[in-house]
């Protein structure tokens, strides 16, 4: 959980280690986390601080897993919540503020701090705001657009990243106007792409808050390219924090749904491919949220193109049909009535078909009342239903049903 220790957490899913590992570079891992980084994602890097790995020997961290255990005996021996720590005072705030922008060595103060404001009250994290503490660590975030090659300013920018997570972002708020500006949001992108799991999920975090407060992303877009929707779409296929996908997912829908120039990027960077494999083992939750972006993207004929290619989307969102959830299938019900609209190829009817979206689709007419989705359905009929009843495999009670729909016409 978030209250333990920050040590007792493994850096990839930010949870409880139960079994950590320690790797060549010295950082310590739950071990299924570390595995799973090296050997299904096939990655050579140390995702905390991302080094290049050679040696993918993992050592168990014996000493740090009796110290979790110690800690959580000590949890479940107490009776009542421990007591929450002293708050600190304005002087001392002032001094470790004042510490860690005269220190070339930040890293060891800025995880003091985060300690802080993490566990800290309203009136605390007000307090650092007027101190002048956003500004501090605005800095030390842009300033790996000067040395973004330097190991410890990069590793400050991810703690000072992981203190401003914690701040309380809304439009009126000095700390999200501080970090919309043009330096900040150029150093978060890099972070993205290049940033330890934990602090490309606090990136994430941050961006999915700046886009609620209708921040105009085309400079990012334009500066970025392509690869900034690469390392979302990274974030969204991160299997271990869910935190990151849910947070990835919900970003790109907040800056597709306004701008089709965006859309175009995203599919251009394989956003299509990745949500369609990402959607066969999704959560409700999760499943929506894809089929929402499939959507989106499917409005854009760039984006119904590799749709129709990929073999595996009409099965996949057909699968999720009446299955899911009534928005999900409102969705999927949505995305085939663009792809019947735009691309009837005969390949399309046919897989259809064969994967039960017809069957479904009729299933839909006879639910009682009007809606927007069963209107759909009775157009996507109207346009096919003759090419489905050709085919030998087309079951005689759905060519009786159609004949019936296609006399009401």
């Amino acid at each position: 959980t978030m209250d333990s220790p920050p040590d007792f957490r493994c850096p990839i899913s930010m949870k409880l280690m139960k079994d950590p590992v320690t790797i060549s570079t010295g950082v310590t891992y739950e071990r299924k986390h570390i595995q799973k980084w090296f050997s299904t994602y096939k990655k050579k890097t140390c995702p905390a601080t991302m080094q290049t790995v050679d040696n993918f020997d993992i050592t168990p961290n014996h000493t740090l897993k009796r110290l979790i255990l110690a800690w959580q005996n000590g949890q479940s021996q107490s009776s009542s919540s421990p007591p929450p720590p002293p708050p600190i005072k304005h002087d001392e705030l002032v001094s470790l503020l004042n510490t860690i922008e005269s220190t070339p060595f930040k890293v060891s103060s800025l995880k003091k701090l985060r300690s802080i404001i993490e566990m800290g009250n309203d009136e605390m994290k007000l307090d650092f705001k007027r101190c002048g503490g956003v500004q501090v660590l605005v800095q030390i975030v842009v300033h790996i657009l000067v040395e973004s090659s330097d190991f410890n300013t990069f590793r400050a920018c991810e703690e000072a990243l992981g203190v401003l997570h914690h701040l309380s972002l809304s439009q009126e708020d000095e700390t999200i106007q501080k970090l919309s500006k043009m330096e900040s949001v150029k150093s978060m992108a890099i972070m993205l792409q290049r940033g330890s799991a934990e602090a490309r999920f606090y990136t994430i975090s941050i961006f999915q808050k700046m886009a609620k407060s209708d921040y105009n992303w085309n400079f990012v877009m334009q500066d970025q390219g392509i690869d900034f929707f690469k390392s979302l779409l990274e974030l969204v296929s991160d299997e271990i924090c869910t935190k990151a996908s849910s947070c990835a997912l919900e970003f790109l829908i907040e800056i597709l749904s306004s701008s089709k120039k965006r859309r175009v990027k995203a599919i251009e960077a394989g956003a299509i491919c990745v949500l369609i494999e990402l959607l066969p083992d999704s959560n409700r939750s999760k499943c929506e949220k894809i089929l929402l972006l499939i959507k989106l993207l499917c409005e854009c004929a760039d984006g119904r193109l590799p749709f129709i290619e990929h073999g595996l989307g009409i099965a996949a969102i057909s699968k999720k049909m009446l299955h899911v959830s009534e928005i999900a299938t409102k969705i999927v019900v949505k995305i085939l009535w663009l792809i019947c609209n735009f691309h009837p190829t005969e390949r399309v009817l046919e897989e259809m078909l064969i994967f039960g979206s017809v069957r479904k689709l009729v299933a839909l007419l006879h639910i009682s009342g009007r809606s927007s989705t069963k209107d759909k359905v009775v157009k996507i009929f109207k346009l096919n239903g003759k090419s489905w009843k050709r085919y030998p495999c087309f079951p005689c009670e759905l060519k009786d049903y159609l004949g019936l729909l296609n006399d009401s016409c």
